[in-house]
């Protein structure tokens, strides 16, 4: 991991990712992509995270891809490649055994919002707006909308997409783009809440139902059910289940060992 442009801090299962191109607007570069990629790779070989967040530096939290680097490199391959590893960024994103949560200041605009929605929570500063541009510039946001059209209901999205226009944290709550505005001097305090309190639960249990919940999203509901069933079943024969059940039981803490 190149400290320039990613960083990483852990705590207590928490593993704090923060994109570091501030005077870019942490614009997806090729380079920051890759980074981000590979330090999810080790996440999810890491039995120490529990839960991910994404945040960013400077003055907001990323500003979509690098529209000059892409045209410094001006070739279809180059392109191509380009919206590759983001998608393949993307899929790590929802694939990670562990949740992740993005942290929002700032904007969060084309395939910066497309981060967004594809954590599995995410948390703004009440003054951060959001947008897919790419239509006003003749670049409509295709990619972006992939993640989009799952997070949110297919009109919000059209709107989106098709006005280009910035909307505020709240009409981004409203349309399920994020779950929570909060005032901006709260914003860090209210993630580490958030994300200690899933840190606080088994990393196998939070793997299977991560998991479950996009695989079941994509199936027909006698499909889903019929999934969910079954992995319920073998949620209930890992060792944290058999501990939490007891603990309950016994009104006493359970003692995780994220099998």
């Amino acid at each position: 991991m190149s400290e320039e442009l990613l960083l990483r801090e852990d705590n207590e299962g928490v593993a704090l990712l923060t994109l570091n191109r501030p005077n870019a607007y942490n614009a997806l570069s090729m380079e920051l992509m890759q980074a981000l990629s590979a330090e999810l790779d080790l996440i999810a070989e890491d039995m120490a995270v529990r839960v991910v967040v994404i945040r960013g530096s400077g003055k907001g939290f990323c500003a979509g891809h690098d529209l000059k680097q892409m045209l410094g490199e001006g070739t279809e391959q180059y392109y191509q490649s380009t919206f590759d590893t983001c998608a393949t960024l993307m899929q790590k994103v929802v694939n990670l055994p562990v949740p992740v949560i993005a942290q929002i200041h700032g904007v969060a605009t084309a395939a910066g919002a497309q981060l967004v929605a594809s954590c599995d929570l995410a948390v703004s500063a009440d003054n951060s707006r959001f947008a897919t541009p790419g239509v006003n510039i003749g670049l409509f946001c295709s990619t972006p909308m992939v993640a989009l059209t799952r997070a949110v209901g297919p009109k919000h999205a059209m709107e989106l997409l098709l006005l280009g226009d910035l909307i505020d944290a709240e009409r981004a709550c409203e349309m399920g783009l994020i779950n929570w505005a909060v005032p901006a001097d709260s914003l860090d305090a209210f993630v580490a809440e958030k994300a200690a309190k899933i840190a606080s639960k088994s990393r196998k249990t939070l793997s299977i139902g991560k998991q479950a919940f996009y695989q079941q999203r994509e199936a027909t509901l006698a499909d889903a059910y019929a999934r969910c069933s079954r992995v319920m079943t073998e949620n209930m024969l890992t060792e944290d289940a058999q501990e939490g059940i007891d603990a309950f039981i016994g009104k006493r803490k359970p003692v995780w060992t994220h099998r």
